[in-house]
């Protein structure tokens, strides 16, 4: 007997609903619906669930490869989400762009140090594109995270590729403006977020 029908049948067998066990398990109906039809598994967490529920073992649910697949894909998932994160907290932590003394300011006595915001010695148009950049970078890093908890494949393959992207774009916006220390940063977390990447794969 296959894992839907097996599901199926014990749902009977308790008499619930679909929008009952859905309720019990912390799922929606519709992912209840789609393990009974055969058209995919619940994640390892949901698996413990229905067993504990049904008072039935996991191998009893499912056979030895049906549950080597769920592992990897559960697995696949929370890199994927480890990726998210840190890619989220690396993108927002370029708000310290706007405090951190990294940019190069030409005064009277010659070069020093200044934060973006004090940043005055530049064209306001160039200074417009630094702040436009990093407020970018910033708010995609919060849109992120937000989005951490959707695991579609598509939607974490667009997220990654568009903060490389972005991370690279401002970088060679401040590479172009001589802004060394800035580029360096950015430069910095593209590199860690590409070593971050090759490890998950």
């Amino acid at each position: 007997m296959e894992f839907n029908e097996k599901l199926q049948q014990l749902r009977k067998s308790k008499s619930l609903t679909q929008e009952e066990l859905a309720a019990a398990l912390f799922v929606s109906r519709t992912a209840i619906s789609k393990w009974e039809s055969g058209r995919g598994y619940p994640n390892i967490d949901s698996l413990k669930q229905l067993s504990k529920l049904f008072n039935v073992s996991i191998d009893s649910l499912l056979s030895g490869e049906d549950l080597l697949t769920i592992a990897e894909e559960d697995n696949r998932k929370k890199q994927n989400c480890f990726c998210s994160l840190v890619f989220g907290l690396l993108d927002i932590s370029t708000i310290m762009f706007l405090f951190l003394p990294i940019f190069a300011q030409k005064t009277d006595d010659g070069v020093i140090s200044s934060s973006l915001l004090y940043l005055t010695e530049i064209s306001p148009y160039l200074k417009t594109s630094y702040i436009i950049s990093v407020a970018v970078i910033v708010l995609y890093g919060i849109i992120t995270i937000i989005l951490d908890r959707y695991h579609n494949v598509l939607l974490v393959n667009t997220k990654i590729t568009f903060s490389l992207v972005i991370t690279t774009a401002a970088t060679m916006l401040f590479i172009a403006g001589a802004q060394v220390y800035g580029a360096a940063f950015l430069f910095a977390f593209f590199i860690i977020k590409i070593i971050i990447l090759l490890k998950h794969q």
